[in-house]
Order: C-alpha cells, then sequence, then structure tokens
C-alpha cells in the first residue's frame, strides 16, 4: 500500500515563496500519476497541479505561471515549488496519487501553508 507524506508547509508573506514535498512509499512510484490538491476554509478541494509518469503537467488557471510541479523518481518524491504567492493561495494542500485507470488512489495527510503578512 502506497503511503504520501508531505511537508513543507508553513506561513509566507505575500510575494513569498515555498517548495513543498511528497515522498511516496512503494515500489510503483515510477508508474503513478502524482497530484497536488488543495483546500480553502470553507471550499471545496481543488487540483492545483499534477504530473504524470510521463511528466507531462497539467495546472490550475489560478497557479499557472507561479507553480511548478515536478518529480524525482530516484527519490519517490513529488515537488510542488510555488512562488509568487498570494493571500488566496492559504489552504491545505494534500498530494494524490493514482494508477492508470485512477486505481488505488491515495492522499496524503495534507500539509497548511498560510500567505499573510
Amino acid at each position: 500500500q502506497v503511503q504520501l507524506v508531505e511537508s513543507g508547509g508553513g506561513l509566507v508573506q505575500p510575494g513569498g515563496s515555498l517548495r513543498l514535498s511528497c515522498a511516496a512509499s512503494g515500489s510503483s512510484f515510477r508508474v503513478q500519476t502524482m497530484g497536488w490538491y488543495r483546500q480553502a476554509p470553507g471550499k471545496e478541494r481543488e487540483l492545483v497541479a499534477l504530473i504524470t509518469s510521463g511528466g507531462s503537467t497539467n495546472y490550475a488557471d489560478s497557479v499557472k505561471g507561479r507553480f511548478t510541479i515536478s518529480r524525482d523518481n530516484a527519490k519517490n518524491t513529488v515537488y510542488l515549488e510555488m512562488n509568487s504567492l498570494k493571500p488566496e493561495d492559504t489552504a491545505v494542500y494534500y498530494c494524490n496519487s493514482y494508477l492508470p485507470g485512477r486505481l488505488l488512489e491515495v492522499w496524503g495527510q495534507g500539509t497548511l501553508v498560510t500567505v499573510s503578512s
């Protein structure tokens, strides 16, 4: 069973940067699609970015040009580099993974990102 552990959240001022990391256990990381989602207070969880096993990426319009998702298959880790952060980026960020066909979907426990002066 895959387990995901996020790290890197915290408090940052508007315009600042953070890098989130998600370490995955198990031997199937290379074939998994990995994603970052977020949920702000009172709002539904939404997709932020995802990266396929082949390296294709997809971003929410609200983060395009500011956030970058990447993966290191040797370390079983996916990253989310967040720049030019805005107060509206404040949310709990969740790591997600699944196999082709959205099989064996797994969620991390979440890490809080707060953008505030």
